[in-house]
């Protein structure tokens, strides 16, 4: 019997992952990219521990570790300046074992990609599915088709994001991930003349966020409550960032002045409509955006699709029983990456909050609570944060 193949669909962060880990254990791997290169969409990334504790199975997390920029304390504001909260890394590491780490995207891609063989990824390599296969002893195996060929593979990985065609094909009735009910936007700054300190600011309908990079530059990210769709009048999202957050605190309007127009993303921001009836199907295994994608109000969307790919090839040995494997992924996957989903988007729902009234009661509410219970909010990730992956074969 000669070495077992996997297919990975999609090259980003979970694709990426599971290709990693499927080689580790010993399968050939292929990732198939439609992107020319493997450029990521996107411009930061928090790696909780949860996360940081399953690239540690790849010899990983390590070099994630090294991309953090050390800062002591954060703080949760409103948009005069006003703090009504500390956020504490020492607190973060006493309870989950370590801070989340706020990385470049392009970093993390390069540093994943970098552990495969010579010629694994495949760019400019769009593939759609053509059957499923059966996972049964002896059973077809999975096709995939491109514009150059038709590839079948004992196993086929979906990661092609929360627009997955796999999963349409895999669960044709399924519906499709729902709005949220905010925007968000997203640039990276070149490294500021004056240090910037992590901070989140909630506003009326919307919120602010500056993370600093190990590089001296910063991340930010903003979200705004507002009609799906919309695109600012003349295309530059920068002026329409300016309209919306503008007047709020420094540094805010020194981190918009800095940003080139060109690079500041803007996506809709969408969640799992309902629980898929599994995470695979046939010789399909889905993972991340493509299966449970969530609002990035806990920061985990990417942190759970790395767990998924560890999962999954802790799973599926190449000598095992694949069937066996895959439904033992979904039983261990489906129900906690559901909750999550669920989290964060109560969380989120907090976020668009647009009524004066609500937004007072709001901040008094988290002006008390961090008073009373300075670790409040750390409780909020309890049970994910403190995740570890399953022991080694």
């Amino acid at each position: 019997m000669g070495q077992r193949t996997a297919i990975v669909i999609g090259g980003g962060i979970g694709g990426l992952t599971a290709a990693v880990a499927l080689d580790r254990r010993g399968w050939a791997v292929t990732v198939l990219e439609r992107a020319a290169a493997l450029e990521p969409v996107g411009a930061g990334i928090g790696l909780a521990p949860n996360a940081q504790r399953a690239l540690d199975t790849l010899g990983a997390g390590d070099a994630v570790r090294a991309m953090a920029a050390w800062h002591s304390t954060g703080a949760l504001r409103l948009p005069s300046g006003r703090r009504l909260a500390s956020t504490d890394n020492a607190a973060a590491v006493r309870r989950f074992g370590g801070p989340v780490v706020v990385a470049h995207r392009a970093e993390l891609v390069g540093l994943l990609a970098a552990l495969l063989p010579e010629g694994a990824v495949r760019t400019g390599a769009a593939a759609t599915l053509t059957d499923a296969g059966d996972p049964a002893p002896g059973g077809r195996p999975a096709r995939v088709r491109t514009q150059r060929a038709e590839l079948t593979a004992d196993l086929v990985v979906a990661a092609d994001g929360i627009r997955s065609a796999v999963r349409r094909t895999v669960f044709p009735g399924h519906p499709e991930p729902r709005y949220a009910g905010f925007t968000a936007w997203r640039f990276v700054v070149p490294a500021p003349a004056e240090p910037v300190a992590p901070h989140e600011t909630w506003g009326r309908g919307g919120l602010w966020g500056s993370q600093p990079l190990h590089d001296g530059r910063v991340y930010a990210y903003a979200t705004a409550a507002v009609p799906p769709g919309g695109r600012a009048a003349d295309g530059d999202e920068r002026a329409e960032l300016l309209r919306r957050f503008g007047d709020w605190h420094a540094p805010v309007p020194a981190l918009l002045a800095a940003a080139d127009p060109a690079a500041v993303l803007r996506n809709d921001v969408h969640t799992a409509a309902a629980p898929p009836p599994a995470f695979h199907h046939g010789r399909v295994a889905l993972l991340g955006d493509a299966v449970h994608p969530m609002t990035p109000s806990l920061g985990q969307g990417g942190c759970q699709a790395i767990e998924d790919a560890v999962v999954l090839a802790h799973e599926a040995a190449p000598d095992g029983d694949l069937g066996a494997a895959l439904a033992a992924y979904t039983r261990q996957r489906l129900p906690r990456t559901m909750e999550v989903v669920r989290r964060a988007e109560r969380i989120g729902r907090l976020t668009t909050w647009r009524a004066r009234p609500a937004c007072g009661l709001r901040a008094a509410l988290l002006a008390a609570t961090a008073r009373l219970a300075p670790d409040l909010a750390l409780r909020g990730l309890d049970g994910i944060a403190d995740w570890r992956p399953p022991a080694a074969p």
